[in-house]
């Protein structure tokens, strides 16, 4: 099982770092300012240190910033420590203006994708999308009335999707792989099409399940 190394502070980074903890892995987090992890770090055991230390330490990685801040993130922790690792890129591309009519704001065009950026500009990183079409409520052991939801992934490398996939597996999440990069055209806005209830509703206890 590899070291797990949470990029973010906010409730997703927290939810997923112990969703991993829960699950025997071995787990740091990060943040630009630490300190504001010292409370949560206590509660829960779980070593918090800046995204540098964090994705040195990590042997795979989870992306959980806020899009605009992806890039900077991950030129903090380097390329030189970014290579070979997976990185679970749970981000979404949200724009700075607001939803129209409950659907949120992109800064991407359709046929193009915030993880395809990051992919390009760390080639030899090897990014896996994943956990980015539902709320962080849901993202570990999600109770459906044994119904598994389904979690959408994709990125170019299979030894990584397998990875991946096993933790889907562990937090209760039925997998569905839908290829390389390039489909995370399509996976993150799914984020759009999830939040679309909430926003007209405030309706947040969905998921997605593909019918076979």
């Amino acid at each position: 099982m590899p070291t797990f190394g949470v990029l973010g502070s906010g409730e997703v980074g927290r939810v997923l770092a112990r969703g991993l903890q829960a699950h025997g892995y071995d787990v740091r987090i990060g943040s630009r300012s630490p300190k504001k992890l010292a409370g949560f770090a206590t509660e829960t055991g779980i070593q918090a240190g800046t995204f540098a230390d964090v994705g040195r330490w990590g042997e795979a990685l989870v992306l959980a910033v806020a899009g605009t801040g992806a890039e900077s993130a991950l030129g903090q922790v380097g390329k030189a420590q970014l290579r070979g690792k997976i990185v679970i890129d749970t981000t979404t591309p949200l724009g700075n203006e607001p939803p129209e009519q409950g659907v949120l704001r992109y800064f991407t065009g359709p046929n193009d994708s915030l993880m395809e950026r990051l992919q390009r500009a760390n080639p030899e990183a090897r990014f896996v999308k994943a956990f980015n079409s539902v709320g962080s409520a849901l993202m570990v052991n999600p109770d459906f009335r044994g119904t598994r939801p389904t979690m959408f992934y994709c990125g170019n490398d299979a030894a990584a999707k397998a990875e991946v996939a096993r933790v889907l597996d562990q937090f209760g999440w039925e997998g569905a792989d839908m290829g390389g990069v390039v489909a995370a055209r399509a996976i993150e806005p799914l984020a759009m099409l999830w939040c679309i209830p909430g926003l007209l509703q405030n309706s947040w206890t969905h998921a997605f399940h593909l019918l076979k």
